[in-house]
């Protein structure tokens, strides 16, 4: 999709501090690494300072954007969140900020700007929050009114790739154009710890001098919605597949909350596989699990990224959401999905009585990418002489 260039903002003077608003999703936040990465080249000199939700710090762990963190506090009306509001914007005001940029779309971040007292406050001009800011970035995908009525697009804005939405603000900021390479780093410790889980499990890599066995990683939730959700029994029949045709090694690791999702599909299994609840994995633990996998299994949902990080096979199912909003160059996917008249819908939950985009792609459908991304996968480690992690 083309938009208009944005003419680069004019500083008197190089800021010197400068805080970022981070997004509050795990995807959009690892779909941001190629505009932070982008901003620390542009301000190299500058103290950057980061606001997001607290579990999504370990995201940014073991990466060179090092940046004091501040954590957003819990939505709700309690004497507590309100007290921790507060805090923070006293927090922020004490910083002095020269510049700060919001990621996210929403009205909160924008007004935590504002409350900051950053000198500079840069966002895109949407959702009623043009006077909170200094700078209104205009929104490059917004849908004319011709468009809409046309039924064109399903909604105010055209689906934009979100690291060509974020490289918009980049551009605006004059900073190195910021591409599309999403970039996450995992630490000796989460990989040890992974290492030392997936040996409990019986993992046969995991021992010294193993021969290689394929490790497919399956998550089966969505933090979005039960819409995004594949069902589990048939997630199972492909494991058995990939674990038949490939003997491979299948791990299946669901967010907390999702615990069910991953019983079912451990029960229905024919063959073993590793559940790994009790604890859940953390998000850092996570990254080093799938860093290391051959195949990465599951719905639209934030681990999917990692797997794009990390280069990572992967095959995604996709249900009510909208491919392009996600879009990137990064090869090594297979997208499985069908057209249904009434999606792309981005519901939560579907209103019908029979969700046809999750109840149409079928068994035979996954397991054929699957078995063809697991193929490509083994013959290139194969190639490089089957070398570990």
């Amino acid at each position: 999709m083309k938009h208009k260039t944005v003419k680069p903002l004019r500083f008197a003077n190089e800021p010197q501090t400068i805080l970022l608003i981070l997004p509050t999703w795990v995807g959009d936040l690892v779909m941001a690494t190629p505009f932070i990465e982008s901003l620390f080249a542009r301000f190299p000199q500058a103290k950057v300072s980061f606001v997001l939700n607290r579990h999504l710090t370990s995201l940014l762990e073991a990466s060179p954007w090092v940046g004091q963190h501040y954590y957003w506090p819990k939505k709700d009306k309690s004497p507590e969140a309100k007290q921790a509001q507060k805090a923070l914007v006293s927090q922020l005001r004490e910083q002095k900020f020269d510049l700060a940029i919001t990621l996210p779309n929403s009205f909160r971040s924008a007004w935590l700007c504002w409350q900051a007292g950053a000198k500079r406050r840069v966002g895109f001009n949407r959702d009623g929050r043009g006077l909170l800011l200094t700078d209104r970035i205009p929104v490059p995908n917004r849908a004319s009114s011709s468009e809409r009525q046309a039924s064109i697009t399903k909604g105010r804005f055209n689906p934009l790739p979100l690291v060509e939405y974020y490289s918009v603000l980049a551009q605006a900021l004059d900073c190195p154009k910021s591409g599309d390479n999403l970039q996450l780093f995992t630490t000796p410790a989460e990989d040890q710890a992974v290492m030392t889980r997936l040996k409990a499990e019986g993992f046969s890599q995991a021992q010294p001098h193993a021969q290689h066995q394929p490790l497919v990683v399956v998550c089966p939730g969505a933090n979005f919605g039960a819409s995004k959700c594949w069902p589990p029994e048939r997630f199972a029949k492909v494991a058995d597949e990939l674990a038949k045709q490939h003997n491979a090694f299948i791990a299946i690791s669901p967010g907390p909350g999702e615990e069910p999702l991953a019983q079912a599909i451990a029960d229905t299994m024919q063959y073993s596989s590793a559940l790994l609840v009790a604890p859940c994995l953390s998000l850092g633990e996570l990254k080093s699990l799938i860093a290391r996998s051959d195949l990465l299994l599951g719905n639209d949902t934030g681990p999917r990224h990692f797997g794009r990080a990390f280069d990572v096979h992967r095959v995604t199912v996709f249900g009510p959401t909208e491919e392009r909003w996600t879009d990137t160059s990064h090869g090594r996917e297979s997208i499985v999905r069908v057209q249904v008249p009434c999606g792309p819908c981005h519901k939560k939950v579907c209103p019908l009585e029979r969700q046809d985009c999750m109840e149409d792609v079928t068994v035979a459908m996954v397991a054929a990418a699957s078995h063809e991304q697991l193929t490509q996968a083994l013959a290139a480690k194969g190639s490089r002489g089957n070398s570990p992690g």
